[in-house]
């Protein structure tokens, strides 16, 4: 599990693209945007783009969630954007995101002005706040709601970008880099096991945006459903990550916002776009393709 070859940084770093990896396509040290491409938009206000990854399912959570409340003006069209492929850097795609990560959302409630918004953390923010929904007015459970977003939004690159390519996509194994990610991802999953321990959820009682931020990474690893490293990282040790996963999984709006944007995993999983709410009874891809 050693580096190979032993590695002394030059003076000046220099980008050598073909140095391998998962997405070593598609990774590069500069943005923009490398082709036109406008993006499209459907009938709904709200315009999703993204894909059904961690940072995806946290949005298309909060928006069936949303939808559930009552709140029609929730309506959304989500479309795919395949990263893979490197549809983010479609000159379209920049425009809303200059950072060329899903999800990104433009607001078009007001079709004169719309509002792009991008980061998935400002996302449910701005959801949140626009429909009064799933953030606490209170001001000690609001910063309580807030601190645990923002946690997950410095926390979970240390578990995405760091354990999770050094553990499941680098080209080769590198024992420090995976002890040390391995640890930091322990780490926070004890932060939260020890809090769970004593709150239904992340802010006492109260089912918020905090909760549908941190499900979607800290959920999958509990349940062994991210990176295959459930054994690894010895999982089972956090019963009340577990229990409050498995009470989130468990709800309707939850269920349907996992499978949005999914390309991955049983065919009836899988809702590649979502354009209405029946779609999610006749558009998923065991509908679309039944002999695959």
């Amino acid at each position: 599990m050693t580096d190979p070859t032993p590695y002394t940084p030059p003076a000046v770093w220099q980008w050598n693209k073909d140095s391998g990896g998962r997405f070593a396509s598609i990774n590069r040290p500069i943005a923009g945007a490398t082709h036109d491409k406008e993006l499209p938009v459907g009938r709904h206000p709200l315009q999703l783009y993204s894909l059904g990854t961690p940072n995806g399912v946290k949005v298309t959570v909060m928006l069936e969630e949303l939808l559930a409340l009552g709140h029609a003006g929730a309506e959304y069209d989500a479309w795919l954007i395949r990263i893979n492929e490197g549809e983010q850097f479609g000159s379209g795609f920049v425009a809303v995101n200059p950072n060329s990560k899903i999800p990104a959302l433009l607001d078009r409630s007001d079709p004169e002005r719309p509002i792009r918004v991008f980061e998935s953390g400002a996302i449910l923010m701005h959801l949140a706040e626009k429909f009064g929904a799933f953030l606490p007015t209170e001001p000690a459970r609001r910063a309580e709601c807030l601190s645990w977003l923002f946690w997950q939004v410095g926390s979970a690159p240390f578990l995405g970008g760091g354990f999770g390519h050094f553990y499941a996509y680098a080209p080769f194994k590198i024992e420090y880099a995976i002890d040390r990610y391995a640890m930091e991802s322990k780490r926070q999953m004890d932060v939260l096991d020890r809090h769970l321990a004593e709150h239904e959820y992340l802010v006492g009682g109260d089912y918020t945006i905090a909760d549908m931020a941190v499900w979607p990474w800290y959920g999958a690893l509990a349940k062994g459903q991210l990176y295959e490293a459930g054994e690894f990282l010895q999982v089972q040790e956090y019963t009340h990550v577990r229990r409050w996963a498995e009470q989130i999984a468990a709800r309707p709006a939850v269920q349907r916002g996992r499978k949005v944007n999914r390309t991955f995993g049983a065919p009836e999983s899988q809702l590649h776009e979502r354009h209405d709410a029946s779609d999610f009874d006749t558009r998923t891809q065991d509908k679309l393709n039944p002999a695959a």
